[in-house]
């Protein structure tokens, strides 16, 4: 066989069955999807917190399935019985993600008269997924010991969890089959009404389509069968709810369609893409600006809903950390292209006196535009002074940052990272440097692709540009997101070999960027396969100290891989540690107690221990333990505990031992008398022995 077809006897290619997915890979791609569904916006039902807090839990496995992704695959002979240990928890896996899309897409209003049903699966699930990480074998599966403190909590909030319902309030299920059975009050219908739209989130036009489309899909699911009933009067009753929201709010209109100013100036309805619409107004958004959670809304509709004193997020419910609003460029500029291409007027923006960053005097922007010029220049030179320009007006403040990237600077920098004048790449990789200082310009940057130039630089570019890339992508992969395209991008290896052969300030900035990349599980592999440990141990070895700060921080999150504990090992780091445990900084004595406890667990854990007894760790740990910051006290006391379980290990075996010696010296025959040399008989010379001889 080879890849995924195989000739017939005529030679014909023949299609094969597809590999069915093994359990490790069940595992992974159920905890991804629930990652994919965890805000409160996408659960708009009367179970929001039940499954919520089942997609939190199933989220919390995410470092557990990372792990399993990045092992070594098992041998042949242990693929069936990891196939076994893991086969219960994907199946219960899988199970939740359905009961988690029945939550995203089934009818809101369905979903409440089945309630009994509903409930009676959410137990099940938990059930089946305690059941599964019940006496879960973490030892069979090698996995490290913070991310099995992880698969405890999760087994021990699942525990919790069977043991208590969550069911919607008997007011809410109560009002909605009074409504179905035709059996409330005429003059308490509005307020009937009006606690339904808000509890099933039923409040704008996007909800109530939505559920229409889930009553719709409930009726198509039946093979063409009569809907029954039962679909006929819920779908009365959402008719009787959407009358009630058009009636208070009848600016809302029909779905999918506004109502807009074609090129002429003459109003023309038309379908907008949802994504261009302000989740508020339903409207096609001037001004799209995102909050701190990440959503994006028409300015001022998210400014009124803000100035009403709401402190969450309209579409998930999230807490906002801030009230900042940040423009989004790349939308607006999307909209204007949809705008142009479908003869729509662009619509235009409210001036904004008070806004936070005063847009560019015209002044400043035509100098700006200017040297955008310059930079598409053939002439080298006068790309070479644009870039260094820019790059010096972009260092100054955030307000030039700003600037320069609204005026389209990004690409055309970009470009200028391939050129073949070094000095020239060095100014335009340092003004990208700049510009990602303000976080508006982060996804500005990102969403153009530059990750694969910047990278270009960092392998070919001088000594100084490479510095700069490096220092670009630690700026860069502070947003978690992009820890991952980065990662996946070659950079990695490329920062290895600047930490190898950079300057002080360069292995500065590619340590900085490393740990950050790091700190995703996925990238953990590919820095252990560049070599990054054996240069981490020589930093951390180097009489001077030199960034030794960020060794340690690097090598804390690499003990806690398979293969990064393996390799820290075989450098014979446990003298150092247990050096850096007694007299290093509170930061780094708590790093290496971190470090050695990954050491001191799996294959290799009695090597470590013994070793460590050796180097005299109990004393620095007992300090640690009472002095340390917390994180440091934690892991010494953990150490401690290993320390003294190994400690009284050894004394049985060694008064075993003891033990075993005192009787063989009973059962063993007396060693014969001593004689003097005189008394010796002839008969000695004899070949036949005439005296016992002990063998």
């Amino acid at each position: 066989m080879a890849g995924d077809r195989e000739e017939d006897e005529e030679g014909e290619g023949v299609a094969l069955a597809p590999r069915p997915a093994t359990a490790t890979e069940r595992v992974a791609k159920a905890v991804d999807a629930a990652t994919t569904c965890s805000t409160a916006g996408e659960y708009r039902n009367a179970y929001k917190r039940p499954l919520l807090a089942l997609s939190r839990r199933i989220r919390l496995l995410g470092p557990f399935a990372e792990e399993l992704r990045e092992r070594r695959a098992p041998a042949e002979k242990e693929e069936d019985g990891e196939e076994k240990t893991l086969a219960p928890l994907a199946d219960a896996l899988e199970k939740a993600l359905d009961l988690l899309r029945l939550g995203r897409e089934g009818s809101r209003i369905s979903l409440v008269f089945e309630r009994d049903r509903v409930m009676k699966q959410f137990q099940e699930v938990i059930a089946q997924l305690e059941q599964a990480l019940c006496d879960f074998p973490c030892n069979e599966l090698d996995i490290s010991d913070e991310v099995r403190e992880q698969v405890e909590l999760v087994h021990a909030q699942l525990k919790r969890a069977k043991e208590r319902v969550d069911m919607p309030d008997d007011e809410f299920y109560n009002d909605l089959l009074s409504l179905y059975n035709k059996t409330y009050d005429p003059s308490a219908e509005q307020a009937i009404l009006e606690r339904l739209s808000e509890k099933l989130h039923l409040m704008t036009i996007i909800d109530l389509t939505q559920e229409s489309l889930a009553l719709h899909e409930m009726v198509a699911s039946g093979g063409g069968q009569d809907p029954g009933e039962h679909i006929e009067k819920m779908s009365m009753l959402l008719k009787k709810i959407k009358d009630f929201v058009q009636t208070r709010n009848p600016e809302m209109g029909p779905p999918m369609v506004s109502t807009v100013m074609d090129s002429n100036g003459e109003q023309k309805s038309i379908a907008v893409p949802d994504e261009f619409r302000c989740p508020i107004s339903l409207e096609l958004m001037k001004d799209p600006v995102i909050v701190a959670t990440g959503q994006t809304y028409e300015r001022t509709c998210i400014e009124k809903w803000l100035a009403s004193g709401h402190h969450t997020c309209p579409t998930t419910q999230q807490r906002m950390a801030n009230t900042t609003l940040t423009p989004n460029y790349v939308l607006r500029s999307l909209i204007s292209q949809w705008c142009e291409t479908n003869g729509v007027e662009p619509p235009k923006r409210s001036s904004q006196p008070d806004k936070p960053t005063p847009v560019c005097s015209p002044s400043e922007r035509a100098n700006i535009d200017a040297l955008l010029t310059k930079l598409c220049s053939p002439d080298l030179e006068e790309q070479r002074s644009a870039a260094a320009e820019l790059r010096l007006l972009a260092k100054r403040n955030a307000h030039n940052r700003l600037c320069i990237a609204e005026a389209g600077a990004i690409p055309l920098l970009l470009s200028l990272l391939a050129s073949s004048d070094l000095r020239t790449q060095e100014h335009a990789v340092t003004a990208l440097l700049n510009l990602s200082i303000h976080e508006d310009n982060k996804a500005s940057i990102m969403s153009s692709g530059a990750v694969p130039s910047v990278v270009h630089v960092l392998k070919n570019g001088s000594m100084e540009a490479r510095e700069n890339a490096a220092a670009t992508l630690f700026s860069l992969s502070v947003v978690d997101a992009y820890k991952v395209i980065i990662g996946g991008t070659g950079a990695i290896p490329a920062l290895v070999v600047l930490l190898s052969e950079g300057s002080q300030r360069g292995k500065k900035d590619a340590a900085a960027a490393l740990f950050n990349l790091c700190i995703y599980q996925g990238n953990k592999g590919r820095a252990i396969r560049a070599g990054l440990v054996p240069l981490i141990m020589g930093l951390v070895t180097n009489p001077t100290g030199a960034l030794m700060d960020e060794a340690m921080a690097i090598l804390s999150i690499l003990s806690s891989h398979q293969e990064g504990k393996a390799a820290i090992g075989a450098a014979e780091p446990v003298p150092a540690l247990v050096d850096l445990i007694g007299s290093g900084s509170p930061r780094n004595r708590e790093n290496a107690a971190a470090v050695m406890l990954h050491l001191c667990c799996g294959e290799q854990q009695l090597v470590h221990l013994a070793r460590a007894h050796e180097c005299g760790i109990m004393v620095p740990l007992r300090e640690l333990a009472l002095n340390g910051t917390d994180r440091g006290k934690r892991k010494a006391v953990q150490l401690l505990e290993r320390m003294s379980r190994f400690l009284v290990q050894q004394q049985e075996e060694h008064e075993s031992h003891s033990r075993l010696q005192a009787a063989l010296v009973q059962v063993l025959p007396e060693a014969p008398v001593q004689v003097q040399e005189g008394e010796i008989p002839d008969q000695l010379d004899s070949p036949v022995p005439q005296y016992p001889v002990l063998l």
